[in-house]
């Protein structure tokens, strides 16, 4: 009673509930491939739409080219086409997951999204942002507590933008295309401008996960050699880093 009191309230119709068409994925996402010795290697997600195509094909011929067909064999059908769409969406909810020949249990709906490598998390929440850099950390004990040690090699990516206006206000280039080739080069002039550029830009770093505010801090960036972020060790903590 009080979950038809909360339809009425906010208005949902109860049908939404039901499922009437079945989305079909892009070719992109359920892939056909081809590997060594020109064979062929299906999605498993493929394999769970032909097995769906198939028993609602078979219902449909029970429905429709046999009148006389008796009531209890299309429930029957009926049935077996529901567990196929429910292992498509998610495989093993009835109990046994469905398998293939080799005893692999096939990747449903729930299993392509779900996860570390499912495809939110991997293609649409874990993608890396621009003016962005990724590295390993070593000790700087000589660093202030407010600075860190950037690799010359993320730092010029990070603040390339600066550097080629930088390059063109100083007219030691004519153009971006001439920025881009001096920063290519590392001519001296490159690291100087860049220097200025890091004094008035702050950098924030953060270590995964980030579990609280500290997990993210600011610090004023120095260039240093090698390809590791230094930091300095009080700082460590926060970050619950260590080395």
């Amino acid at each position: 009673m009080e979950l038809a009191k909360h339809f009425i309230r906010t208005n949902i119709e109860p049908e939404w509930m039901v499922l009437c068409l079945l989305p079909v994925l892009p070719p992109e996402l359920r892939p056909i491939i081809q590997i060594d010795g020109g064979k062929l290697m299906s999605s498993d997600i493929n394999e769970l739409y032909r097995r769906v195509i198939y028993r609602n094909n078979t219902l449909t011929d029970l429905l429709t080219t046999s009148r006389s067909t008796p009531g209890e064999l299309v429930m029957c059908q009926e049935k077996l086409v529901q567990e196929a769409v429910d292992t498509l969406l998610d495989n093993g909810i009835r109990g046994q997951p469905m398998r293939d020949g080799h005893n692999k249990v096939y990747k449903s709906f729930s299993d392509v999204i779900e996860g570390k490598e499912g495809r939110f998390r991997e293609t649409l929440l874990g993608k890396r942002v621009d003016y962005s850099g990724r590295s390993v950390i070593v000790v700087g004990p000589s660093l202030s507590l407010h600075r860190c040690g950037l690799p010359r090699e993320i730092a010029i990516e990070l603040f390339q933008t600066f550097v080629i206006r930088g390059l063109i206000r100083q007219d030691l280039a004519s153009n971006i295309g001439v920025a881009k080739s001096k920063i290519r080069e590392k001519e001296p002039v490159v690291w100087e401008i860049l220097q200025e550029v890091m004094r008035g830009h702050p950098v924030l770093l953060n270590r995964a996960p980030t579990l609280h505010r500290l997990g993210i801090q600011a610090f004023q960036p120095i260039l240093v050699e090698g390809r590791a972020i230094c930091l300095h060790p009080l700082v460590c903590k926060g970050f619950n880093a260590d080395f």
